[in-house]
Formats: C-alpha cells, sequence, structure tokens
C-alpha cells in the first residue's frame, strides 16, 4: 500500500530528526540548563547533579523508544509484524516506559513531601498519570499484538 509505505518513511525521517534532537538535549542543553539554574538558586546547588542524572536518564528512555519503535517499522515494511520477534521490541518499549514511570514517581513523592507550593507536585502527578495511562495502553496493545501473531501462525499453519 503507497499511503503505508509514505508514513513509515516520513515516520523514519522524524524519527531520525528527534533521535538528533533528543541526543543534543541529551548532551547539551539539559546539563546547561540545570547547571545555570542551580547556579541561580543557591539552595538548590545540591540537586545539579541529580536533576542531570534523572533528565538524562529520561531521555534515554525516549530514545530507547525511539529505536524499538524504528525496529517495528522494519517488520512493518518487511511485512513481519505479526511474528514474535515483534513482541519483543514492544516489550521493551514497555519496560522503557516502566523505568521513566518509576523515576517520575520517585520525584513525584520527593517533590511533593519536599515543596512549598502545589504547583510542581501537581504537574509532576499530570505527567505521571500520562505516563500511566501510555503505559497501560501499551500493556493492552501488545496483548492484541500477541492475538493477533497467534491468530496469524494458526493461519498459516492451516494453510
Amino acid at each position: 500500500m503507497v499511503t503505508e509505505k509514505w508514513a513509515v518513511a516520513a515516520l523514519r525521517v522524524f524519527l531520525v530528526v528527534l533521535f538528533g534532537v533528543l541526543v543534543v538535549f541529551q548532551t547539551l542543553s539539559l546539563p546547561g540548563g540545570i547547571a545555570y539554574t542551580t547556579s541561580q538558586n543557591p539552595h538548590d546547588a545540591g540537586l545539579r547533579w541529580p536533576l542531570t542524572a534523572i533528565a538524562v536518564f529520561l531521555v534515554l528512555c525516549v530514545e530507547v523508544v525511539l529505536v524499538a519503535t524504528w525496529k517495528l517499522l522494519t517488520l512493518v515494511k518487511n511485512d513481519r509484524i505479526f511474528t514474535p520477534a515483534s513482541l519483543k521490541w514492544v516489550d521493551v518499549i514497555v519496560w522503557a516506559v516502566a523505568a521513566a514511570w518509576l523515576v517520575f514517581v520517585g520525584m513525584l513523592l520527593f517533590v511533593g513531601f519536599n515543596a512549598d507550593d502545589p504547583g510542581m507536585p501537581m504537574l509532576l502527578f499530570l505527567v505521571t498519570v500520562a505516563i500511566t495511562v501510555f503505559g497501560l495502553l501499551l500493556v493492552v496493545m501488545r496483548a492484541l499484538l500477541r492475538r493477533a501473531t497467534t491468530l496469524q501462525s494458526d493461519l498459516e499453519a492451516v494453510i
């Protein structure tokens, strides 16, 4: 199908662009921005390296999702999406989302118990709930993919 090929090709281009932007953020922008912010607020100076590590880790989780998505697109292109190989890459995405979720829950608890105003805890709560919804959606989609893969295998065995 022509539309599917276009979509896969366009998605691959934007995955590469997004991955490149994330690498720049991960190596230059986030560490520099956090260093500047903590230097402007002396009482936050002790948070510089933990925040940098958390930010770099979260970007790494997104990069893992992008690479796994690339691999899934390759399976779509080769018409092998309903094979057990695709489940492996969906598992990679689920685990990356779960790792990011754990980090956000930890940040929510830390900030929630130490915040003076509710703004930042509410923002972290919103992001944590969004990641939870996304992760659970992925688990459901993975179950559907597993079922479709089983049906495909059964159909090929009959034919």
